[in-house]
């Protein structure tokens, strides 16, 4: 198929148009993307896939039929050290994607370019795509510049796993940020219990408790509802939970959250804090979501 017919065929201006600002808005808002670029060459953390997941309402796996390297003068906006490609692929699977797809889809990519100045190989390459619908049938636009990632069994297998879990009925809320702490001091020195509150996008209750005994290391746990039981324990380490806890909690408790506290409950619960933020560890994002 010649170039010239391909592009009339898929109106490629009115996905130009699109990229530069109006439907591609996390391609507007990014800065130049080197970091992910090294980032998607090395391997995404769990983090970035679940970032690029959560903000995709379509996801597929798709096989790359043309490349087009479009013009300086078609290209618009692209950041230094990429050139933007305009990409046909076929659809092998469709891994989300409540509208269904077209089995021939057409998208834009600022592909990284190396010290020589050349592309990646994309020759029918395998990818998985991060995309949303885009305003004519076939066209889709990626949630993020480097929304596409090479479609390995392995990859394939996480991305299915991930999707799962944020569909699944009890999926963990998106956690906004910090709510009120409260502390309760024991009987005896060393002895206290913390509760602090999260606040979620949908109103779901989160909280977490951390519990100290003389003698004992802390013990804390996360709680998805009104009542904090036995049953509640720290999230698993790459696990959805973690992720929401992990990627979104500050580093320290805010002043607003301890407000009502007198100066030494507000340090112990402080204290507690830093217990649950030092086991939950590093996010691991490589990558900046938009």
């Amino acid at each position: 198929m010649k170039s010239t017919t391909l592009l009339q065929r898929l109106a490629l201006p009115c996905l130009i148009s699109a990229a530069n600002i109006p439907v591609f808005p996390a391609l507007a808002q990014q800065s130049p993307v080197a970091a992910q670029s090294r980032a998607a060459t090395a391997g995404l953390s769990y983090a970035d896939i679940v970032d690029l997941a959560d903000n995709a309402p379509l996801v597929a796996h798709v096989r790359i039929r043309n490349i087009i390297v479009l013009k300086p003068e078609q290209a618009g906006d692209v950041p230094t050290g990429h050139k933007r490609l305009f990409l046909e692929g076929d659809v092998t699977g469709l891994i989300r994607g409540d509208a269904g797809i077209s089995p021939l889809v057409s998208w834009l990519y600022d592909a990284p370019i190396d010290a020589r100045g050349k592309l990646p190989k994309l020759k029918k390459a395998q990818l998985i795509l991060f995309a949303r619908p885009g305003s004519r049938p076939g066209q889709i636009q990626l949630v993020a510049r480097d929304a596409q990632i090479p479609a390995t069994a392995i990859e394939i297998d996480r991305v299915k796993g991930i999707l799962s879990a944020l569909v699944a009925r009890d999926a963990p809320p998106r956690i906004l940020g910090l709510g009120d702490a409260f502390h309760v001091a024991g009987t005896v020195a060393g002895e206290g219990e913390t509760q602090i509150f999260l606040r979620t996008e949908n109103g779901d209750p989160v909280s977490l408790s951390i519990l100290r005994r003389p003698g004992q290391a802390p013990r804390w746990a996360v709680a998805l509802g009104e009542i904090v039981d036995e049953a509640a324990r720290p999230p698993v380490p790459g696990s959805l939970l973690w992720y929401r806890l992990a990627c979104t909690l500050p580093p320290a408790l805010p002043a607003r959250a301890v407000r009502t506290l007198s100066v030494q409950d507000a340090e112990a619960a402080r204290a507690d804090y830093r217990v649950v933020i030092d086991a939950l560890g590093p996010c691991g994002r490589t990558r900046t979501p938009a």
